[in-house]
This record gives C-alpha cells, sequence and structure tokens, in this order.
C-alpha cells in the first residue's frame, strides 16, 4: 500500500515500533502512524492548527513468534521463516471483479498493480542487491525481522521485493497476507492468500490465512470452507480446531436469522416495549428522564455517571433510543444546513467507544449547545469498551439539542461490525438482547452525509465506485437497512482516498479507492468546495490529501489502546469555511481492554 502522501508527493513519517491491534476490516487500514507533517506543503489556504498534549499512554502489542516446526495450534498463526518455494511458474493476475457489477474490471488496476505502485520506485537500491532466488530468500528474512518487530509497512515492502525476484513461492504470499491482516488490509490479505493457493494448493497455511481474511470480511461461509480444509489435514491443531467450530456457529446462527425474517415483516423492538410500566428500583439513585424528557442536568448527570464506571437504569436507556429513533426517522439521508457568518461547527471523527476521550473533546471544546455546534461523523461504537455510554450520551445530546447536534452513519454502526467488534456483546452484557435490536434499528435511520452551506460534503468514508454521482442521488437513498455490498451507500460508509488518480480496488476489500481526479470531478459537477471524511487512523489525527480537496479526521487517539495517536477535531466557520484543525491526545480510562465485549474469534486472536 502507498504511504499517505501530504500536501508535496513527499511521504509521511514512519514510526516503526509501534505496534498494531487486529480488530476489523475497516477503520485501521491506515495504521502507518502518519499524518500530515509538513503543513506548510499544503497548498489549502487559511489553515490553522491547535494543539493540547496530555500525557499519552504508553503502546504496547501482541509478540509474534517465528515459524518452529511444530504442530501446536498457534504455528498457523505464525510467518514461515525456513519454508523455501523453488523459483519458476508464470504469475497470474488475481481474479477480481467490480463490486458494484460483478463482473471482470479493466479499469480498476488489480491487486497487484496496486501493489506495484504502492511499492515502486522508493526501494530501489535495495531492490539492486537481489538479483536470483537466494536474493529473495535474504529479502523475506529482512521481512521476517522487520515484521518480528511490529514494522509491518516494512515487512511488506520487504516481502513485495522478494516476490518480485521470485512471483511463484507461496510462501511469500503468505507472510506478505499476514502482515496485511496485520494492518487491516483484508482485500490485499484476501487475494495474496488465494494467490499462494493457486502457487501450491497444497500449503495448508494459505487456507488459514484465506479463512482469516473471509472471516474479517464478513464472509462466513467462505471462511468455514477453508478451516474444515485445515481440520482435515491437522485434526490435532486445537486452535484452527476451536475456529472452525466458532465459525460454524455463526454460519448456523446467520442462516436461522434469515429463516425467521423471511416471509414476514419484522416488528419494531418500540412495538413490544412498554415503558411507561418499567420499574425504576427505589436504590437506584442515578440520573432519571424528567418527565420523560432530556434536559441539560440530565445530560451532566448522566455524563458523571457513566465517568464512574455506572450503568443507566434500562428505562432511561430505552426512553432514550425510543425518542432518538423517533426523530432520526424524519431526517433526510442528506442533511444540509446552513452556518451563519458567526456560527462555527466542530467536525469529529471516529470515536469507536473511547468514552474518556469522548470527555476530553468536550472538555476541551466546549459542552455541545445551541451556539456550540457538533457533527460526529460516523463510528461511535466497536472496539473500545464503552461504546454503550458513548452511543447514549451521543443520542441525549441530539435529543436536546436536534437541531445543532448532528450525527452521521459509519460503517460500525452496523450488525455484522457490531457482532465482530463488541458492540452487541457489550449491550447485550450492560442491558439485553432485546435492546441491542433496538439500537440496530435506530443505526439504520442515521443520516448518511452532511452538506453544510452547499460547498462542503460530510460523510464518514468517501467518494463512488462510479462517476456521476449527485447530491440529489444522496438524497434518494433509502437508508433504512442494513448497507448492501455496492452502490453510493455502501461507498459512504466504506470508501478510501488514494494517492494516484483514478479508482482501484479496496484494500479492505469493500468498495473502492479513489483518486484526486474521482475527487475533482465529484466536486465540480456538484458545486462543493472540499469533502470531509473520517474512517481511517491518522498519526496526527487528521490528513489533507488530493490538493486539499479530501480531508480525513480521527477523533479516537491512542486507538484501541495500540496505536500512539492523536486525535483531532475540526472547526468550520460560516464567515470563510476554512478548516481549522485542533488535536489532542488519549487521556487516562479504567482498566477494561477494548475489544472485551468482541466476538469470541477476536478474543481468541483471529489474527
Amino acid at each position: 500500500m502507498p504511504a499517505p502522501f501530504c500536501g508535496k508527493a513527499v511521504p509521511c513519517v514512519q514510526s516503526p515500533e509501534r505496534s498494531v491491534l487486529i480488530t476489523s476490516r475497516s477503520d485501521a487500514c491506515d495504521v502507518k502512524q502518519t499524518g500530515c507533517h509538513n503543513m506548510s506543503s499544503l497548498p489549502l489556504t487559511g489553515v490553522k492548527t491547535k494543539t493540547t498534549l496530555p500525557d499519552e499512554r504508553a503502546a504496547a502489542g501482541p509478540s509474534t513468534a517465528p515459524h518452529d516446526g511444530s504442530s501446536q495450534g498457534s504455528e498457523l498463526m505464525r510467518f514461515d521463516e525456513d519454508d523455501f518455494v523453488s523459483p519458476g511458474g508464470i504469475w497470474r493476475k488475481p481474479n477480481l471483479y467490480s463490486p458494484l457489477t460483478n463482473k471482470k474490471k479493466t479499469d480498476f488496476p488489480t491487486f497487484a498493480t496496486v501493489r506495484s505502485m504502492a511499492h515502486g520506485s522508493a526501494y530501489g537500491s535495495e531492490k539492486k542487491m537481489a538479483e536470483g532466488g537466494n536474493d529473495a530468500e535474504l529479502l523475506k528474512e529482512k521481512a521476517n525481522k522487520y515484521f518480528k518487530d511490529k514494522d509491518y509497512d516494512n515487512a511488506i515492502k520487504y516481502y513485495s521485493e522478494a516476490l518480485e525476484v521470485n512471483p511463484t513461492n507461496a510462501v511469500y504470499y503468505s507472510n506478505r497476507s499476514l502482515a496485511y491482516l496485520r494492518t487491516e488490509c483484508y482485500g490485499y490479505a484476501l487475494a495474496d492468500a488465494t494467490k499462494a493457493l493457486e502457487i501450491d494448493k497444497n500449503y495448508i497455511k494459505g487456507y488459514y490465512r484465506r479463512a482469516t481474511s473471509n472471516m474479517a470480511l464478513g464472509k462466513f461461509k467462505a471462511a468455514l470452507k477453508d478451516y474444515e480444509t485445515v481440520v482435515k489435514v491437522r485434526p490435532n491443531d486445537k486452535d484452527a480446531k476451536m475456529k472452525f467450530q466458532e465459525c460454524n456457529k455463526i454460519v448456523k446462527q446467520k442462516a436461522f436469522e434469515r429463516a425467521i425474517a423471511s416471509d414476514e415483516i419484522r416488528k419494531s423492538v418500540v412495538d413490544s416495549l412498554d415503558i411507561e410500566n418499567m420499574t425504576i428500583e427505589d436504590d437506584y439513585v442515578g440520573p432519571k428522564l424528567d418527565d420523560g424528557k432530556i434536559t441539560s442536568q440530565f445530560m451532566t448527570e448522566m455524563m458523571d455517571w457513566f465517568k464512574d464506571q455506572r450503568k443507566l437504569h434500562r428505562k432511561c436507556a430505552y426512553q432514550i433510543l425510543v425518542q432518538v429513533k423517533d426523530l432520526l426517522s424524519k431526517l433526510p439521508s442528506l442533511i444540509e444546513n446552513t452556518l451563519k457568518e458567526t456560527e462555527k461547527i466542530t467536525i469529529c471523527g471516529d470515536t469507536h467507544g473511547q468514552y474518556y476521550d469522548l470527555l476530553n473533546i468536550f472538555k476541551l471544546n466546549g459542552l455541545p449547545s445551541e451556539t456550540n455546534i457538533y457533527l460526529f461523523n460516523g463510528d461511535f461504537v466497536d472496539r473500545g469498551s464503552f461504546s454503550v455510554e458513548v452511543i447514549l450520551t451521543l443520542f441525549g445530546f441530539k435529543l436536546l439539542y436536534p437541531d445543532n447536534f448532528f450525527l452521521l452513519r459509519g460503517n460500525h454502526e452496523t450488525d455484522n461490525m457490531n457482532q465482530m467488534y463488541g458492540f452487541e456483546g457489550e449491550v447485550k452484557a450492560k442491558y439485553t438482547a432485546q435492546m441491542f435490536q433496538l439500537f440496530s434499528e435506530v443505526f439504520q435511520w442515521l443520516p448518511l452525509a452532511q452538506c453544510i452551506n452547499s460547498k462542503i460534503l460530510v460523510m464518514h468514508g468517501g467518494l463512488f465506485s462510479e462517476d456521476g454521482v449527485t447530491l440529489d442521488d444522496l438524497r434518494k437513498i433509502e437508508r433504512n437497512r442494513q448497507p448492501p455490498d455496492s452502490g453510493p451507500m455502501c461507498d459512504l460508509l466504506w470508501s478510501d482516498p488514494q494517492p494516484q488518480n483514478g479508482r482501484s480496488v479496496s484494500k479492505r476489500g469493500v468498495s473502492c479507492q479513489f483518486g484526486p481526479d474521482v475527487t475533482e470531478r465529484f466536486l465540480e459537477q456538484n458545486k462543493l468546495d472540499f469533502i470531509v471524511r473520517s474512517h481511517e487512523v491518522k498519526g496526527e489525527g487528521y490528513e489533507i490529501t488530493h490538493s486539499g480537496k479530501c480531508i480525513t479526521v480521527f477523533s479516537a487517539p491512542n486507538y484501541c489502546d495500540q496505536m500512539a495517536n492523536k486525535g483531532a477535531y475540526i472547526h468550520l466557520r460560516g464567515s470563510d469555511l476554512k478548516p481549522e484543525f485542533h488535536q489532542f491526545n488519549a487521556v487516562p480510562h479504567p482498566n477494561v481492554k477494548p475489544m472485551a465485549y468482541a466476538n469470541s474469534l477476536m478474543q481468541m486472536g483471529m489474527m
């Protein structure tokens, strides 16, 4: 993958000591710990910066053991150091299909092309050293060393160079697949695992890598088939057997859900609730709604209550959810608002269940109010283990200030993501399965994009897999559903920018990556100035690309307690609409680890 670029085409600084937590197919695809380190090089004028730097939490990561030749369960999760495949054979391109038409693409670069672009001229001096099979092994050993040090970007770089020398080595593809898994580029990981099996259909780790990639992409049936192959070959491998059994449970559960959902319209949870007759016990001394209404006093009391790790009474939680569902269902898919010259709006990116960092945003930037307008740009939940507290706080402020507090949907406000990455488990642990179903209904009504002063478009993911999409197309999206696998709704939640022109297949395996020319055409057609999106962790908390016309903001600092990134938020003022960036670092939180409520496959160390 190409490193992010600042205003000039110069790769940003890397930090090889930082570790990576593998948790999802989505947001941390950009785990390079890079940001816009050279603000003076940016073509966007009028940019202001302000930094607030409390103490950072220490970053720590899982260790990675080398292949030891044993038959223990962990062997399949390791990369191969000693295996060698003789040179020879013919390079075959991966069989890639358009996410929109399911037909083989001719205009998207293949995974091989994208990687070639990513790992091109920057490595010329090292490449000159590799002129034969033995040199390819030396490059692989160098990559393995970087992998052990958790410098996955350099590991990918040297595996790629080894493959340029010897493109028929299944081990190199498998090792690079694992490195891509560690950087959450599941689309690339799947392509590499598939290529390894094309070269050697008996290479068992290829099946294991492919199963892991498919699990991360939510392709449970495909994953189950490969796990089954592994278990048949290695029946005594406890790790593989456990993952096969867990994957099998998920497949059966999905089949059951489809069976009971067919042939009948699913009723809303709201229809089965009797909130009025829910009893608040005498020993509950926490916050309560005032005659069923949200007040500023209730919000202050609830935030303090959550800060002390105490649970809001289920009656109050249901009251908030029912009311916010009614409010959101009346909104359009594209929100359009106008800032007066004296007004400003604060745009925040992903918060991912990091409640104490959310409180820090409010401490630094002020509580929401009629004059302190906020827009939170999706991915409120999952991974962080205080997602319930985050989302109930955000929903509360939406009810308190419906015209001055905005929420957009992210790719993690969806059932598949919530099932894998923690939110479903957290709601069931703190409340009930029924309440999670109501959260799911509410998420489906979240708007998908927001246009500010007819000049700036905000969405969680990015732009589209095809040209010609207009704001009117966004207004017409029927959003009350789980997102489809392709089309504008999918792209708004999932796509990512890339430095080169055109479009390419997504590193995530969903939607696409779009270049500066795609951004330019979209903005020109819709008479917009620039877009603001989130969806990717950035070392500085934000990044400016595409000549200042594509801005990424990410508001979960030290993401998953591992990434050591800063968080950021953006101020836009009605007088000039020029972005003003504010950075902040993580604050301490109670000793509850991220992913504490995640699917058991994740807790087993799926990667």
